[in-house]
């Protein structure tokens, strides 16, 4: 990788072989399983920008080996993606409003926190007009999964760019620490010889 594509967040691929982490999508429409009153209905989600968050090496080798290895342990039946959401709609905790969801408002120095990368659970993206990439920001608890061959059959027409790599790792590094985060309890509302066997003084 060239020296100005490293210090670029965004670039390009040519061609578009496979699909890429990092890559990021536009207009992305996806059909999802929701259990409502003890069935299973099929739902209707659409992003207006989503991120491919599965790892790129084993993006690199479902590929691979879907077109030209004989075995298929290294198939891929579903790529994570994140949706990212305009910022000024998450600033505004308007972003979700289209499904009757009512999000936190963020003030100014709650989003500038964010846009810094200093909020664990957000990840800001600049704005890059031309390659149509607005402003956004990734919402570490809302993710999904898409089955592989529906990703590929509308990659090309929703592709806009591509996180480069150093970009690409940081987001991962993010997403998946926010994710092992551990939930510690709450020692104030323990019983003295609870609080003795969690921190392990008993």
């Amino acid at each position: 990788m060239y020296k100005s594509q490293i210090n670029t967040m965004y670039r390009r691929h040519n061609p578009l072989d496979r699909v890429y982490q990092g890559d990021i999508l536009q207009n992305l429409s996806m059909k999802s399983l929701e259990y409502i009153d003890g069935e299973y209905d099929i739902i209707s989600i659409d992003l207006p920008y989503a991120v491919v968050m599965t790892q790129d090496c084993d993006l690199e080798w479902d590929y691979n080996t879907r077109t030209s290895v004989k075995t298929h342990d290294k198939y891929l039946p579903t790529i994570l993606i994140c949706p990212a959401y305009l910022a000024q709609l998450l600033k505004d905790g308007t972003h979700l409003k289209n499904i009757g969801q009512i999000m936190n408002k963020w003030n100014s120095d709650q989003f500038k926190g964010i846009k810094k990368q200093n909020n664990d659970r957000f990840h800001y993206l600049e704005e890059h007009t031309n390659l149509q990439v607005a402003e956004l920001v990734i919402d570490f608890k809302h993710y999904y999964t898409i089955p592989r061959n529906a990703l590929y059959q509308v990659y090309t027409e929703k592709y806009l760019a591509s996180l480069n790599q150093l970009y690409r790792e940081y987001l991962s590094q993010r997403f998946f620490n926010y994710l092992s985060r551990i939930g510690l309890p709450d020692i104030s509302n323990c019983e003295s010889d609870e609080v003795a066997e969690l921190t392990g003084s008993k």
